[in-house]
């Protein structure tokens, strides 16, 4: 079983999208027959059964082994891969384009950069599974709390300067050997836990449910506004 698994036809994209699918193959992290899942899942066996053969059409699962019991073969099956990324190819005729309008401060640039990355690297590792080969990669995760805007932009600044100068130091047009690399930097403001439930409507004589607006945050500044201003 692979870690991860790209998806890159709309058929199998599909498939894996489907509710009762996608709950057999997170089933199917441990191997299983249809009469099996049904049990895990609490559905008839011969809905398992049909969307096991349109997974397995896909290669989402694939046949781990045959039991026979009596004059019965259990089909015992498995997830081909431990996670499964959809990769914009799946979407080709949409895809976002990172080309159609770079701009280093625009959110949706970097979502078409990421959605670039995945489909390259998701390309390398399907063809780097065929050929039972490593993909070489190198990855940079990390966390930057900022004092302030002003101090986000220097070092931003900063950042594009040092990558440039190692890209000039090592970029080798001329190099007969040599495989060109992407390098992709991105900065992003890590989302917030979902917003709470609505506070209930004042109760009379002016008591309400909870806590009332910041007076000194300003006009027209809630939760969200204030965050953004503590920022």
């Amino acid at each position: 079983m692979l870690d991860v698994a790209v998806i890159e036809e709309p058929a199998a994209a599909e498939a894996s999208l489907d509710p009762v699918r996608s709950r057999i193959l997170a089933a199917l992290a441990e191997p299983g027959s249809a009469a099996m899942l049904a049990g895990r899942l609490g559905l008839p066996r011969q809905k398992v059964n049909y969307h096991l053969k349109e997974l397995e059409r896909h290669g989402l699962v694939e046949l781990a082994e045959e039991r026979r019991k009596g004059n019965v073969t259990e089909r015992i099956y498995a997830a081909t891969a431990a996670s499964y990324v959809i990769s914009p190819r799946a979407l080709s005729a949409v895809s976002p384009d990172p080309a159609r309008s770079p701009d280093q401060l625009s959110a949706h640039w970097l979502l078409a950069l990421g959605s670039r990355l995945v489909q390259e690297v998701g390309a390398l590792v399907t063809g780097a599974a065929r050929a039972r080969r490593r993909v070489a990669t190198f990855a940079v995760d990390a966390e930057v709390r900022f004092a302030s805007a002003a101090d986000r932009m220097a070092f931003a600044e900063e950042l594009t300067q040092a990558v440039t100068a190692l890209v000039s130091r090592y970029h080798d047009e001329a190099a007969p050997q040599g495989r060109t690399h992407r390098v992709i930097v991105g900065l992003h403001q890590i989302p917030g836990p979902p917003p709470a439930a609505a506070a209930p409507p004042a109760a009379p004589g002016g008591t309400s449910g909870g806590p009332g607006p910041d007076p000194e945050a300003g006009p027209g500044a809630g939760p969200e506004a204030r965050q953004e201003h503590a920022r």
